[in-house]
């Protein structure tokens, strides 16, 4: 194909003040590709909560605050606009449209590799810390790690795939949950949530109960729950006695906790049948809380486990990119300019954001 016109600077948003709610947009140098990489043309990302708590410094279990200047983003789309060395044999090539996911490259060697857990990699890669991430126009990335976008899947609609799509696809499988159970969505009308109650019921065939903030019951509604429950009108107590009373008086076979909560985990506990299992996904800022409510002997007696996904694999990745591309899922989202990131991050630190949104970076 005809050489692509490759510009010599391009924008981007930055953490200007880690450690705060601000991003600034900044012009960057282009840079080339190194050995085995790609230079991608990124024309959107999606904005998850990971962003929002990299970008304040709020995770105390990451290793490193955040540095100055750090481009956020990690679930950026664009279109491969040159190769690095050593790529001759890679799937990939100038002019497909491919995807950067949460995990940006991996070793491939080390032992989560060879067992498919790339979030686990010992030498892997995170868009959006300590890696550039995907909220700029121009990204180099780990030419065998993109994911391919199918033909007919909008770049808008793909971007939230690669990473609420992936995360709770896997969080679903994790969840050992089949066909016809109850499964529990909590926060269930966010950004992840309202993916997983699609994923969970038309994708799966699961039985969904969503639990979030009344104003969010019609998304969650049309996203394929049977059963809403607003978690403002509920204790403790009452809340999993709704979920037991709604799953046949024996509780969900599953519950995908999806909100930065440490009330929500808490609550999960009770709301599980015998042999149920709780999957954590969502992050809670601030310092580390154990699960409320976990007892021991409560797990013991009831046969709970408790598991956890930080993100798929590519193999997840591509299922559920396909699932997206037939139309069993589709993205509720809202296209915002990279100048807004801020406002996003405000609206999502406040809960008032109703599925996703994505930056157009054009």
């Amino acid at each position: 194909m005809a050489a692509v016109d490759i510009p010599k600077q391009y924008k981007a948003a930055v953490y200007d003040a880690p450690g705060t709610l601000s991003t600034a947009v900044e012009t960057l140098e282009t840079p080339d590709p190194g050995a085995g990489e790609v230079l991608i043309h990124l024309t959107h990302s999606g904005v998850c909560h990971s962003d929002l708590g990299i970008m304040e410094n709020s995770w105390a279990s990451l290793p490193y605050p955040t540095q100055k200047g750090q481009v956020g983003g990690h679930e950026g789309v664009g279109t491969i606009v040159k190769m690095g060395p050593a790529t001759e044999n890679c799937a990939v090539k100038v002019g497909d449209r491919v995807g950067i996911k949460w995990i940006a490259g991996t070793c491939g060697s080390c032992l989560p590799c060879l067992e498919g857990a790339d979030a686990q990699c010992h030498q892997g890669k995170i868009s959006g810390y300590y890696t550039p991430g995907t909220f700029q126009q121009y990204v180099t990335s780990q030419a065998d790690y993109v994911t391919p976008i199918p033909e007919n899947l909008s770049s808008e609609d793909a971007a939230p795939m690669l990473c609420a799509g992936v995360t709770t696809y896997a969080a679903l499988r994790r969840s050992q949950a089949r066909s016809g159970q109850w499964v529990v969505i909590s926060g269930a009308g966010g950004g992840l949530g309202h993916i997983a109650v699609q994923l969970a019921s038309r994708g799966m065939a699961m039985r969904v109960i969503g639990i979030d903030a009344g104003a969010k019951e019609q998304l969650v509604r049309d996203c394929g729950a049977e059963h809403f429950i607003d978690v403002a009108k509920h204790d403790d107590q009452s809340i999993a006695e709704e979920v037991v009373k709604t799953a046949d008086g024996l509780g969900a076979s599953a519950i995908i906790v999806c909100t930065a909560s440490n009330k929500a985990y808490a609550q999960s506990i009770d709301m599980l049948r015998f042999g149920g299992t709780l999957v954590c996904v969502g992050m809670p800022e601030g310092e580390p809380q154990p699960i409320g409510n976990a007892f021991p002997a409560k797990m013991v007696f009831k046969g709970i486990t408790i598991a956890s996904t930080a993100v798929g694999n590519r193999k997840d990745a591509i299922e559920v990119l396909d699932f997206a591309a037939r139309g069993v899922v589709k993205t509720v989202s809202r296209l915002e300019k990279m100048e807004q990131l801020p406002n996003v991050f405000r609206d999502m630190k406040e809960g008032k954001l109703s599925g996703r949104v994505v930056m157009d970076l054009q």
